[in-house]
């Protein structure tokens, strides 16, 4: 009797990354509710049954997952920009630079997945709600260390980044909008000027 055909956790591995991308692709560009589980596997080049495999708990399991993937995506890009210069005014402008670069590069359609998901789902999908809230978290606490490095003081640190987020947010949503990075080059001057201003200890 032959031996069973071992299994290619490789190519498994490279569909599931497949289906979070594509679910990624879908949060950013069309929107939760239009995602369907046909088209999700479509554009994942899988078939359905595949993406019950990897996500049994069906489109609000893989909605968390993509969410998490977009997090990490846009802490990427906070930490490029956050770590390339000292001055914690410059490096705050650097993240609204970096961000309307990849977005004009996108023709306007890769903004971050996490807001939008959660504004479309708030008090419907508790689970996207909780992973949008821990990426938002996560986001303000890697300006807070930024900012406190500087001398700033933890209150003020965090609350100061919190509007950082919210203005990063924002910018990049009026930026879609108007397929115009204006808003998003606009909010690197002025969050400048407000990190440059805030009391140091």
């Amino acid at each position: 009797m032959a031996a069973p055909a071992p299994i290619d956790r490789s190519s498994e591995a490279d569909t599931r990354r497949r289906i979070i991308l594509a679910m990624v692709a879908l949060l950013q560009q069309q929107g939760y509710e239009s995602a369907s589980i046909k088209r999700i596997a479509a554009a994942a080049q899988a078939s359905p049954s595949s993406v019950y495999h990897f996500f049994p708990g069906g489109k609000q399991e893989l909605a968390i997952e993509a969410m998490h993937h977009g997090a990490r995506g846009f802490s990427e890009l906070l930490t490029k920009g956050l770590s390339s210069s000292a001055d914690p005014a410059e490096a705050t402008a650097a993240c609204a630079l970096l961000l309307a670069d990849d977005l004009k590069q996108s023709h306007w359609s890769d903004g971050c997945p996490v807001a939008v998901t959660a504004l479309e789902t708030i008090g419907r999908v508790p689970g996207l709600q909780e992973a949008a809230t821990r990426a938002l978290t996560g986001w303000r606490d890697l300006v807070t260390a930024k900012l406190t490095e500087s001398g700033i003081a933890l209150d003020t640190a965090r609350s100061l980044a919190g509007t950082v987020v919210s203005t990063l947010e924002g910018a990049e949503l009026l930026s879609r909008v108007t397929a115009d990075d204006t808003p998003l080059r606009d909010a690197a001057v002025h969050l400048a000027q407000l990190v440059g201003a805030a009391p140091r200890n």
